[in-house]
């Protein structure tokens, strides 16, 4: 397996630390609103990764924390007359709901920046103590040029970084690109009690801390979205590395931006959308399929076009796996050839081949599609064969799917209300007795509750309307 690593910019044969065994960092949200749905996109990136690494005989300790104390939460809590960690609770909440709804598998561990203070002060204390840190006027800094290295991440020398970024102008440091371990408490915010006095963490020194203290002082992947590469990643590698004298994460992967109609995301343009509004329109399902449809490193753009292509697609593969539900139930029992065996084994090795090179979901999607064409012969009926090859098929489609979290809903089938599978037995017996009359208003009946009936060579079926 080949991953594309931002330290080194090269496509990289993944060697983990131990073996069959993988430790995956990823920066989770600060909880002060509804995350929107760039926010989704490493989300689902990374939990579907996971689910590759799994499916490839990984076992994967994910770990995703929670910032559930910020300036912005502080604002959001004084905005509302609140106390910060009822903000913080309430929004995880609401997060877990998307996520839940997005498919996402929940992570090993879910650490809060607020029930990880004393291991955060004791790296900070680390950083004092070794010459990588200093106070100043009741803050914390990280002395960047302490860190030869600073810069390795993002590719850029310091002098560069400078150039084009918002760097907080501020006398208190002694150097632009220096920033902040723990800040010092200011009047009605919450606190806690430091060997600096009163305060609360930067938002850098988090995601090291945890990452350390749940993972190891180096751990095999590191991710998250193209906008943390710098500065957020860029200062947890050079803190972390200062504390523990090794290499922070061996891998670090990144996924692309999104753009809403062509232009970068923003509340004042009138494009910003949570995930919950796009989910109530679309659902949650078309959601996670536009983010698993293009390479995770390329940009994607978000238009009402694009999300309805992505429920045309899934719809595409519904209606297979309602078929294929379907003939199978009404198919007899016979072998499998060596060469059906071989067809679907063939599928099976194009699916890990393309997501083996890069995690190339967007390829693996067409690996999909192509087996749904191939096998439609059998599933259509227009090539005879047995339950056992249907199953075979099935078997395959759902573990492909499984992997990138789609196509996990239940047949419509399972939906179908008492009323219209009674109306459904009574056509039966009005086609057997030949009174086709009834059978067309029977058949009517059913359409007037949101349902059609069709026929196929294995015999009359109910589906919804599309």
């Amino acid at each position: 397996m080949k991953i594309y690593n931002t330290l080194s910019k090269n496509l990289e044969e993944l060697h983990t630390i131990k073996p069959n065994t993988v430790t995956m960092y990823s920066c989770g949200p600060t909880v002060y609103n509804y995350i929107h749905i760039g926010n989704a996109r490493p989300i689902i990136i990374f939990d579907c990764f996971r689910r590759y690494l799994e499916y490839r005989g990984y076992k994967v300790k994910f770990v995703q924390n929670f910032t559930d104390i910020d300036d912005k939460i502080i604002k959001k809590a004084n905005e509302e007359n609140k106390p910060a960690n009822l903000i913080a609770e309430k929004y995880i909440k609401e997060y877990e709901k998307d996520a839940f709804g997005l498919g996402v598998t929940p992570p090993s561990i879910a650490p809060k920046v607020t029930e990880s203070i004393d291991i955060i002060i004791d790296i900070i204390k680390k950083l004092v103590d070794n010459g990588h840190a200093y106070l100043s006027d009741g803050d914390v800094y990280f002395k960047t040029e302490s860190f030869k290295e600073y810069g390795k991440l993002s590719h850029m020398p310091i002098d560069n970084l400078l150039i084009g970024k918002r760097i907080e102008v501020n006398s208190s440091k002694q150097n632009p690109l220096d920033f902040v371990l723990w800040k010092k408490s200011k009047p009605g915010e919450p606190y806690w009690s430091s060997p600096w006095g009163n305060g609360r963490p930067g938002w850098h020194i988090e995601c090291s801390a945890m990452a350390i203290t749940f993972l190891g002082k180096t751990i095999d992947i590191h991710c998250g979205g193209q906008d943390l590469i710098f500065p957020h990643h860029e200062n947890e590698i050079a803190q972390s590395e200062c504390a523990t004298n090794v290499q922070f994460a061996n891998y670090w992967m990144h996924n692309g931006y999104i753009n809403i109609d062509n232009e970068k995301m923003s509340k004042s343009k009138g494009n910003f959308f949570t995930v919950r509004e796009v989910a109530e329109k679309h659902g949650y399902e078309p959601i996670r399929y536009l983010m698993v449809q293009a390479h995770y490193r390329t940009p994607i753009n978000y238009t009402e076009e694009v999300i309805k292509q992505c429920k045309s697609s899934l719809n595409r593969m519904y209606t297979f796996k309602e078929n294929l539900s379907f003939i199978i139930n009404n198919s007899a029992k016979g072998d499998v050839s060596h060469e059906d065996q071989q067809l679907i084994q063939k599928y099976r090795n194009d699916f890990i081949k393309v997501m083996d090179n890069d995690f190339n979901t967007a390829d693996g999607i067409s690996v999909i599609f192509e087996f749904i064409r191939d096998m439609n012969k059998y599933v259509s009926g227009t090539i005879p064969t047995s339950k056992e090859h249907l199953e075979l098929i099935k078997n395959l489609f759902e573990e492909l799917t499984g992997v990138l979290g789609i196509v996990t809903h239940k047949n419509n089938n399972n939906k179908i209300s008492q009323e219209v599978l009674d109306l459904f037995e009574k056509r039966k017996i009005a086609r057997a007795n030949k009174d086709f009359s009834l059978a067309d208003s029977l058949r009517n009946e059913i359409e007037e509750l949101g349902y059609l009936v069709e026929e196929t060579r294995q015999g009359s079926r109910i589906v919804l309307k599309k």
